[in-house]
């Protein structure tokens, strides 16, 4: 972090990143002055409502970041910006996108949370849009020019009002990562209930052990993790041998609690995470959900806690990827277990699909790993259940799922060990993976 008597004194003369969060009501004219340098600006987390015409003097600026102020409109003048390849105006008040607002070099636009009820026809034209993301609008209908985004691969389309649902987009050539739940078409349970003051659906048949339990039988110990929809405790849960067996001494068991915050999320409403998981079931390579706290004073899973010999087995992507994983500095697999990887990830998507459920967001960033290339797959945020749809449609969403799954496994390729470039076994991925 930055501040503004730092930009006053020079002191940051060639910075190629700037951040400042000083309650701003108006752009510092005196960024002008890093014209030379400037390539990532920060000014989340202000009072922002405008941006001058002099910020095309910023000819070296790619990414811009204005979350969380107060804009109504998403400034035309960004259409002028040569090299701006990434625009972030998330948690703002826009209403409306100008046809013009949108930069030749366009590939990642983050519009999440907003008030947007319509999009320009011209954001067909942004021929090298990657990343779009959407949810948390009003949005009522996509642009039909939006079939012209043949190199979109990650959508989020999620809490938003669209009626039916945009075929063409499912059409997309590279569409990877979509996630759509929380709309009209799509069923949208919850969408304008409070959080937690509605009933989450369990499915029919329990096989699995899944049931409602009271948030005092369970004790929340530690932050282990933190994620937009929510935070995971390690801690335990206090249960009688059954439910009508009260009496007895309860036994503890260790577990992980996610306690969801109730705010739209990059990925939609939490709600329909939680729906989502619950729909999948159990799997071998799924985090599994043990039990669900759904009260007016907080909703959370409780899932089984993952052994700490688990790690990620992937970076999430950079400014410069985009859409794609990243990996650790010199960490490399065996094609042995690059293969054994896939096939578990082939099992998920394969029992996914079977309950009707997109994941939308098969990455190697959520899956964690072992040293024997046993993996576990979680993070539902941008899942969605697409039983709703038509069988046509149906067969698209999973097309869109199978393509994500191509890029895990070229994700995995580019970490193959060298002697292993060009075996067999790496020949048999790529012939049957990659599109």
């Amino acid at each position: 972090m930055h501040t503004l008597a730092q930009l006053r004194s020079g002191a940051l003369h060639g910075v190629r990143r700037l951040k400042l969060a000083e309650n701003l009501r108006a752009f510092p004219l005196e960024i002008l002055s890093l014209a030379d340098s400037l390539e990532i600006l920060d000014l989340s987390n202000n009072q922002l409502s405008v941006l001058p015409d002099e910020i095309v003097a910023l000819k070296k600026l790619k990414i811009l970041f204005v979350s969380n102020n107060l804009f109504t409109h998403l400034p035309e003048i960004l259409g002028q910006c040569d090299n701006l390849e990434m625009i972030g105006f998330k948690a703002n008040q826009i209403s409306t996108l100008s046809a013009g607002a949108f930069p030749p070099k366009l590939r990642w636009l983050i519009l999440t949370e907003n008030r947007l009820q319509t999009l320009p026809e011209s954001i067909g034209r942004c021929a090298l849009l990657q990343k779009l993301a959407l949810a948390g609008n009003q949005l009522r209908a996509l642009p039909q020019s939006m079939e012209n985004l043949h190199n979109l691969q990650l959508l989020r389309i999620s809490a938003n009002d669209l009626p039916t649902c945009p075929e063409h987009i499912l059409r997309l050539p590279n569409l990877a990562w979509l996630a759509f739940a929380g709309n009209p078409f799509a069923g949208q349970p919850f969408a304008g209930q409070p959080f937690a003051k509605t009933t989450l659906p369990l499915p029919a048949e329990q096989s699995w052990g899944m049931g409602r339990i009271s948030g005092d039988s369970v004790v929340q110990e530690h932050v282990i993790g933190q994620g937009a929809s929510g935070i995971i405790y390690q801690g335990k849960w206090h249960r009688h041998s059954s439910a009508d067996d009260v009496s007895s001494e309860p036994t503890s068991q260790d577990v992980a609690i996610k306690v969801f915050k109730g705010e739209v999320t990059s990925d939609g409403y939490p709600e329909d995470e939680l729906h989502a998981c619950i729909q999948a079931g159990a799997h071998p390579n799924l985090v599994k959900p043990l039990a669900l706290i759904d009260e007016p004073s907080q909703r959370a899973l409780v899932m089984e806690l993952i052994p700490k010999h688990f790690t990620n087995l992937g970076l999430p992507p950079s400014f410069d990827s985009c859409t794609r994983d990243t990996f650790a500095d010199n960490y490399q697999l065996p094609i042995a277990k690059i293969a054994k990887v896939v096939a578990q990830m082939q099992s998920v998507f394969h029992h996914l699909h079977q309950h009707k459920v997109c994941h939308g967001d098969l990455y190697a960033h959520n899956t964690l790993v072992d040293d024997q290339a046993n993996i576990i797959v979680g993070d539902f945020g941008a899942a969605s259940c697409y039983q709703m749809l038509s069988a046509s449609q149906q067969a698209l969403i999973e097309r869109i799922e199978r393509r994500a799954l191509g890029y895990f496994v070229d994700d995995l390729l580019s970490i193959c060990q060298a002697t292993d470039v060009g075996s067999p076994e790496y020949a048999k991925l790529r012939n049957e993976f990659l599109l």
